[in-house]
């Protein structure tokens, strides 16, 4: 069952109304600033989460009198000082509906330490057995704790780089890249993984030990 997101990151319109046509989504929950997307787009999301401190309050307060009326979104308002983001609390929401693949718009953007943020929430997904994608028009990200094949046909663009997300990655193995590797153990602080290229119908990264983190991009 999937799930779409959408946070208050940078948001290119056309590339998520593109996205959200693509997929069907048994779940849409806005996180906080994101309920823009979904008002001006006339979308009523599954929910609405966070604290609100980058909401527009007339936008807010328009997806809740609909929520009187219609009974959806519903609408979970938290205290500025907590301990999660609002991206978190929207993640956390998303597993506990059951879905067991999480798409994540608006995730990317100016503020790096959100960026950061959010690349460690794919991790917080994993834990519970949940694959978050992290997407924007230029590059799908993920993190995997097993080895998994990406079939040429339906790469997101051109370039894949690996990247340990634990000290090391031991065991890796490339096939169908043109610079394979063979039982390889990817280290921190090293840029070996970036840049590579699928060159064959499919593509395998096999790993035994570690947590890598995928980077799909277009440019």
């Amino acid at each position: 069952m999937n799930a779409l997101i959408i946070s208050g990151g940078s948001l290119d319109m056309e590339f998520a109304l593109s996205y959200i046509r693509n997929y069907s989504f048994a779940c849409m929950i806005a996180a906080d600033k994101g309920m823009k997307f979904f008002y001006e787009q006339k979308i009523i999301p599954d929910y609405i989460v966070g604290d609100f401190d980058s909401a527009d309050p007339k936008i807010l307060q328009s997806f809740q009198e609909f929520s009187d009326k219609e009974g959806r979104p519903e609408i979970l308002q938290f205290q500025p000082e907590k301990d999660e983001t609002d991206t978190e609390l929207a993640i956390r929401i998303a597993i506990l509906q059951g879905c067991d693949v999480i798409h994540l718009l608006g995730a990317t953007g100016n503020r790096v330490d959100h960026v950061i943020g959010n690349l460690h929430l794919l991790g917080a997904a994993m834990k519970h057995g949940v694959e978050c994608r992290m997407v924007d028009r230029n590059n799908r990200i993920r993190l995997v704790c097993q080895g998994i094949t990406l079939k040429r046909e339906r790469q997101y663009g051109n370039y894949v780089s690996l990247f340990p997300f634990t000290p090391q990655v031991k065991g890796l193995t490339l096939r169908g890249f043109k610079y394979p590797l063979e039982n390889y153990t990817l280290e921190c602080y090293h840029s070996l993984g970036v840049s590579n290229e699928i060159v064959a119908k499919e593509a395998e990264i096999l790993f035994r030990d570690g947590v890598l983190l995928i980077v799909e991009a277009k440019d």
